[in-house]
This record gives structure tokens, C-alpha cells and sequence, in this order.
């Protein structure tokens, strides 16, 4: 018999009544009744409630004893009386009276209260996450991610893929965030690269004749911190897959998503099959190519209205005339809500930085009008235009946006999301999936106004590929594909491009000569050579799926020792300095900073 436990502290039940016991575990709270003590007795699995008389010689010291030590009780289930049953818990029906106790191991003065999940500052709850930890909701977010990614693996060698682990010391690669860098001591002078994704390795790994692969990969970027994005390191469920199209793909990846999250959450699935929406599109009707679609307001371009005579809107007409974009949100039914809410939503678009979100409702007594600050500069005609093209109705309200495409995206997606929230319009308790596709090849980089890859650079674009017109980029679309839920992006894939030549002339529109590729990714592009199979495949976030499932808005949540917001280890004290002998080893100094 083990000599800490017979028992763990959630198995206990009536049928044990009258069995001696030992239990170990945490002291998670202690109610002092005078002659009687109640220890709430709690390990991984549960919690048991246990009493001490104070005729008992252990009384005195027990009563002393910190929360949060660890202790064996030796003692006898009883059933407990009718009104103190606890259904909260497993173990509500019983309780243990104790013999005698042992402290495993002793607890200092606590930083920090475990039996409760109130918000504490973050730094002492990332220095002590340890105790953290113990807390009932993160604790139990933590056992969620276990499970969830043991259901993964289960259901991914379930639809044929088998596990492989790539390297995690690698070379830099240029694209992407910024590498982690590791330097070697056995080449001084060069550097490792810990791997931002394992995206050249798992499309060797197809090369090598395997024909689908997955794995829970660590990934590695110097990246700031998000609330959707840790610092540092993440995890990501990198999968790829031989001779497949991009619906072969999203065939596997729904098959996945809806079992997981059937599985793991009450809430209900609004698409049995996720919606594909092009980028172009999801940007003029959401504003962002990250649409939650829980959210019924759709994002309307009209810019063409404010080319018409019978519009004198002059502040957007002249913006209009210089390149800037008109894009509007119809509120349904909205008419007769008060002055402030329409104000608020003004203040709000002002806080954002925005010069503010104009607005009109639509009336109509003898004909079509609009009430309301800008309402007076549209015709009758121009209404009517609006009403077509947006369909919109009478009592419904109209918040317009005017700017440059960027700065009017911006401002509508956020606007689309607020307004949203403030009329309750979205179901929370609802995963709303979609794919966006059709991502173009390369865009515009707004700081050096020079073309640069859009997403993976790696893709393939679409169409006959003997028959793309170089000349023109910017009309190039790929086989891109990101998955999103509720306005978080999950995963980014694609299918690949595994012709050499073809390659090379991608690269060279961005300014790679044939050489500048063959050294930054000589690996893959050697190996492409000889025989590469079509192949893709996809990396959805394991933080962020766990985070949905938990229903938390932060990724450190559910993330066991996760970095704060400067990528600091606050508990390991991470970064730390290192001995002067250390950088000799590696052939290193420290440049002092001036």
C-alpha cells in the first residue's frame, strides 16, 4: 500500500463509509468552528473535506498550520448529515474525521491567496506561478490543454498522419519575425536559429516520401507580446500532406476543429462547414481578414455616392476626390435609440485616433430623408442609392467612415466590433469558423514602399503557372489560407510551391537573386531538385485553441509558465547575465551600451 495515499482527494463516496483512510495533499482552507476544525483537503483530482475534534491531540498544531502545506491524514470516512451535503464537489456526501497527521512539506507566509480566483497583479501571479498554478481555474485550464492535446494526436493519427520531431537548433531564415539566435561554440562566429516554425523541415519531411506528418512543435519568435500572442516561445499542431489540393486541407483541418471543439465546449458550432471567404472580400465587409462572424454587421464600400451632385457632404467629397475610400455599417432598427448612443460610438472612433464616425438614420413620412448630424447633405436619390447598395431599410441608422483604405479598414473593423458589443449583437456562446483564401502573392511594405511576400513565401500562386505575369505582382493570388474563429486567427497554411524554377523567379520579385536563395534556403530548394510531390498543409495554435475552449481573452491563461509583456521569465529570472568564461567558450563579448 502506498503510505501517502489510499485515496486520491476527489474518490471518496458514501460507500467508503467507515473505512480508514489516508489522504495527501494541499490545505486549500480551514474553517475553525471552536471545537471543531474543517480542512478542505485538496490535491490534482479534487477536494475532501476533513474534521478535527479538539480533544484530538493534533488539534492545536493543525489549527497552526499554514494554508498551502502539504499534509497525510490518517482517518475515517463518515457520511455527513443531510443539510451539510456539498454538491459542489465529488466528494460532498462524506467527510473524514481525522486520527492523526504528518506535514509533508511546510508552507511559508503566502504572496498570494490560492483558494480563490479573484485578479491579482500580474507580476506577483508570474513570479509565484507555481502557486499560481494552483488555482482552481487555471489549474483546471492547464488539465484542459493536456487533454486537448492528447485528443489531437489521437485524432490526427486517427486520419493517418504519423508524428515526427523536426530539429529545434537550426539555420536563420530571413523571413517572417525576428530569429531567436543561438550561438555555436564548436564554429565561432555563427549562429543557430531557434526554429520560427518548422516550415523548410516539414516540407522535406514530404520530400523524403512521407506522406503526412504532423507535430505539437515549439515555435520561436522575437515578437512583442499580445494578449493573443506570448513572447518568445508558442506551440503550434504543424501538419502537411503529399498530392493534395487546398480542399484536401480544410477537409482534414474542419474534421479536426469540429471534433475538438464538440468534444472540449458546451457552445455551439455556427457552421457545420466554415465559410470560404476571399481576402479582397472579408476586407470591404469586415474591415480585416480576422471577421468574427458571430457579428451580423456587414462593412459597405460607398465610396461611388459621394461622385453625385445631390451629395454636399464637401469634408468627404474632397477626400474622396484626393483617393480616400467611404466605407459605412447599417445598425438595424436603430432609429429610435437616444442621441447618446450615436455620440458614444462618435467619442469612441475620436479615442481611436480617428477624426470620428459621421451617422444618419433613415426616416420616411412622404418620402425617404435621414435624421441626424450629416443627414441634411443626401438627396432623396442619394438615399435611395445608399439603400440599395447597402440594404439598408427605414428606422435603420448608417455610421460612415473617410480615409485612406488602411486607415478606413482599421477604423470600420473596430467600429463593426463595438458597435456589435454595444447592441448585443453577438452570441457568445457560439464558435463561428471561417477560411480566408485567395491571399494576393505580395503586397506593398508601407515603410520602404518596396513589394514583399504577403504571407508564406513558399506558396504557390495560383492559376497556369506558365502563364503568370511577373510584370505585375500585386495580381498574383496564392494558394494562402488562414483558419479564423470569433475574430481569432488560428492557423495560416497553404499549398506549396515545390518547383525550383518557379521559385527563383518568385523570389526575384522581391529583390533575391538565384545565388541570395540558394544560400538562405539551400536545404529545401537542393531538395526540391529531385523529386518533390505537391504538398501542403497548415499550423493552427494550440495556445489559441485552448484559449478559446477556456473562454479566457489572455494566452497566459493558459499557458504554464508563460513570459510577461518584456519576454521575462519573472520566476526564473530570464533573460539572466552570463560569466565572462561562458562568452569566452563561445567566442563572445559584450559591447558596452553607451
Amino acid at each position: 500500500m502506498n503510505k501517502f495515499r489510499t485515496h486520491k482527494c476527489n474518490e471518496l463516496r458514501k460507500e467508503k463509509v467507515g473505512d480508514e483512510v489516508i489522504l495527501s495533499g494541499w490545505i486549500n482552507k480551514k474553517r475553525d468552528h471552536g471545537n471543531l476544525l474543517f480542512v478542505d483537503l485538496r490535491d490534482n483530482y479534487g477536494i475532501t473535506q476533513c474534521i478535527i475534534d479538539k480533544e484530538n491531540s493534533n488539534f492545536k498544531m493543525l489549527e497552526k498550520t499554514q494554508l498551502e502545506t502539504v499534509i497525510k491524514i490518517v482517518g475515517k470516512v463518515v457520511k455527513r448529515s443531510r443539510e451539510s451535503v456539498n454538491n459542489d464537489i465529488e466528494t460532498g456526501e462524506i467527510e473524514v474525521v481525522i486520527k492523526n497527521f504528518q506535514v509533508l512539506g511546510e508552507c511559508k507566509e503566502l504572496p498570494l491567496p490560492v483558494f480563490s480566483d479573484q485578479e491579482y497583479a500580474e507580476e506577483i501571479r508570474l513570479k509565484y506561478r507555481f502557486l499560481d498554478l494552483r488555482r482552481k481555474k487555471i489549474h483546471e485550464n492547464i488539465l484542459l490543454r493536456s487533454k486537448v492535446i492528447s485528443f489531437i494526436r489521437n485524432e490526427m493519427n486517427r486520419l493517418g498522419f504519423l508524428e515526427f520531431q523536426t530539429p529545434i537548433l537550426t539555420s536563420s531564415s530571413p523571413e517572417g519575425a525576428r530569429d531567436f539566435l543561438v550561438p555555436s561554440r564548436l564554429n565561432p562566429g555563427k549562429f543557430y536559429a531557434l526554429p520560427q516554425a518548422p516550415q523548410q523541415f516539414k516540407q522535406l519531411v514530404m520530400v523524403s516520401g512521407f506522406d503526412k506528418y504532423f507535430q505539437i512543435a515549439p515555435c520561436f519568435r522575437d515578437e512583442d507580446a499580445r494578449a493573443d500572442r506570448s513572447p518568445g516561445e508558442f506551440y503550434q499542431l504543424d501538419l502537411e500532406m503529399s498530392f493534395v489540393e487546398q480542399e484536401d486541407v480544410f477537409n482534414v483541418v474542419e474534421k479536426l476543429f469540429i471534433n475538438t471543439f464538440k468534444k472540449f465546449s458546451n457552445k455551439k458550432l455556427l457552421f457545420n462547414q466554415f465559410p470560404r471567404i476571399s481576402f479582397k472580400e472579408s476586407m470591404i465587409k469586415y474591415g480585416t481578414d480576422k471577421p468574427d462572424l458571430r457579428n451580423p454587421l456587414i462593412i459597405y464600400d460607398i465610396t461611388e455616392i459621394f461622385f453625385r451632385e445631390d451629395v454636399s457632404f464637401e469634408i468627404f467629397k474632397k477626400l474622396v476626390k484626393s483617393g480616400s475610400k467611404v466605407r459605412c455599417i447599417v445598425t438595424k432598427n436603430t432609429k429610435d435609440k437616444p442621441r447618446s448612443f450615436f455620440d458614444n460610438i462618435d467619442k469612441w472612433a475620436k479615442e481611436q485616433g480617428a477624426s470620428g464616425l459621421a451617422y444618419f438614420s433613415i426616416e420616411k413620412e412622404k418620402e425617404i430623408s435621414a435624421k441626424g448630424p450629416v443627414g441634411k447633405f443626401f438627396s432623396k436619390d442619394s438615399l435611395n442609392e445608399i439603400i440599395i447598395k447597402t440594404g439598408a431599410k427605414v428606422g435603420d441608422s448608417i455610421f460612415l467612415a473617410c480615409g485612406k483604405l488602411e486607415e478606413v479598414e482599421k477604423l470600420t473593423a473596430l467600429a463593426r466590433d463595438k458597435i456589435g458589443k454595444d447592441l448585443g449583437l453577438i452570441d457568445e456562446n457560439v464558435f463561428a469558423f471561417c477560411w480566408i483564401v485567395d491571399y494576393p502573392m505580395y503586397e506593398i511594405d508601407n515603410q520602404t514602399n518596396k513589394i514583399k511576400f504577403s504571407h508564406n513565401p513558399f506558396s504557390m500562386p495560383q492559376g497556369d503557372i506558365n502563364k503568370i505575369d511577373f510584370e505585375k505582382p500585386l495580381e498574383i493570388l496564392a494558394y494562402q489560407y488562414d483558419i479564423v474563429c470569433n475574430g481569432i486567427e488560428l492557423s495560416s497554411g497553404a499549398i506549396r510551391n515545390h518547383i525550383p524554377d518557379l521559385m527563383y523567379k518568385l523570389f526575384d520579385i522581391v529583390g533575391y537573386s538565384k545565388s541570395e536563395v540558394d544560400q538562405k534556403f539551400s536545404g529545401m530548394i537542393n531538395a526540391l531538385r529531385y523529386g518533390a510531390p505537391p504538398h501542403g498543409g497548415i499550423a493552427p495554435g494550440i495556445d489559441r485553441i485552448i484559449m478559446l475552449l477556456a473562454n479566457e481573452k489572455n494566452i497566459r491563461e493558459v499557458t504554464m509558465f508563460p513570459m510577461n509583456q518584456n519576454a521575462q521569465d519573472l520566476m526564473m529570472n530570464a533573460p539572466s547575465s552570463v560569466s565572462e568564461n561562458q562568452l569566452k567558450e563561445l567566442n563572445l563579448s559584450l559591447k558596452s551600451k553607451k
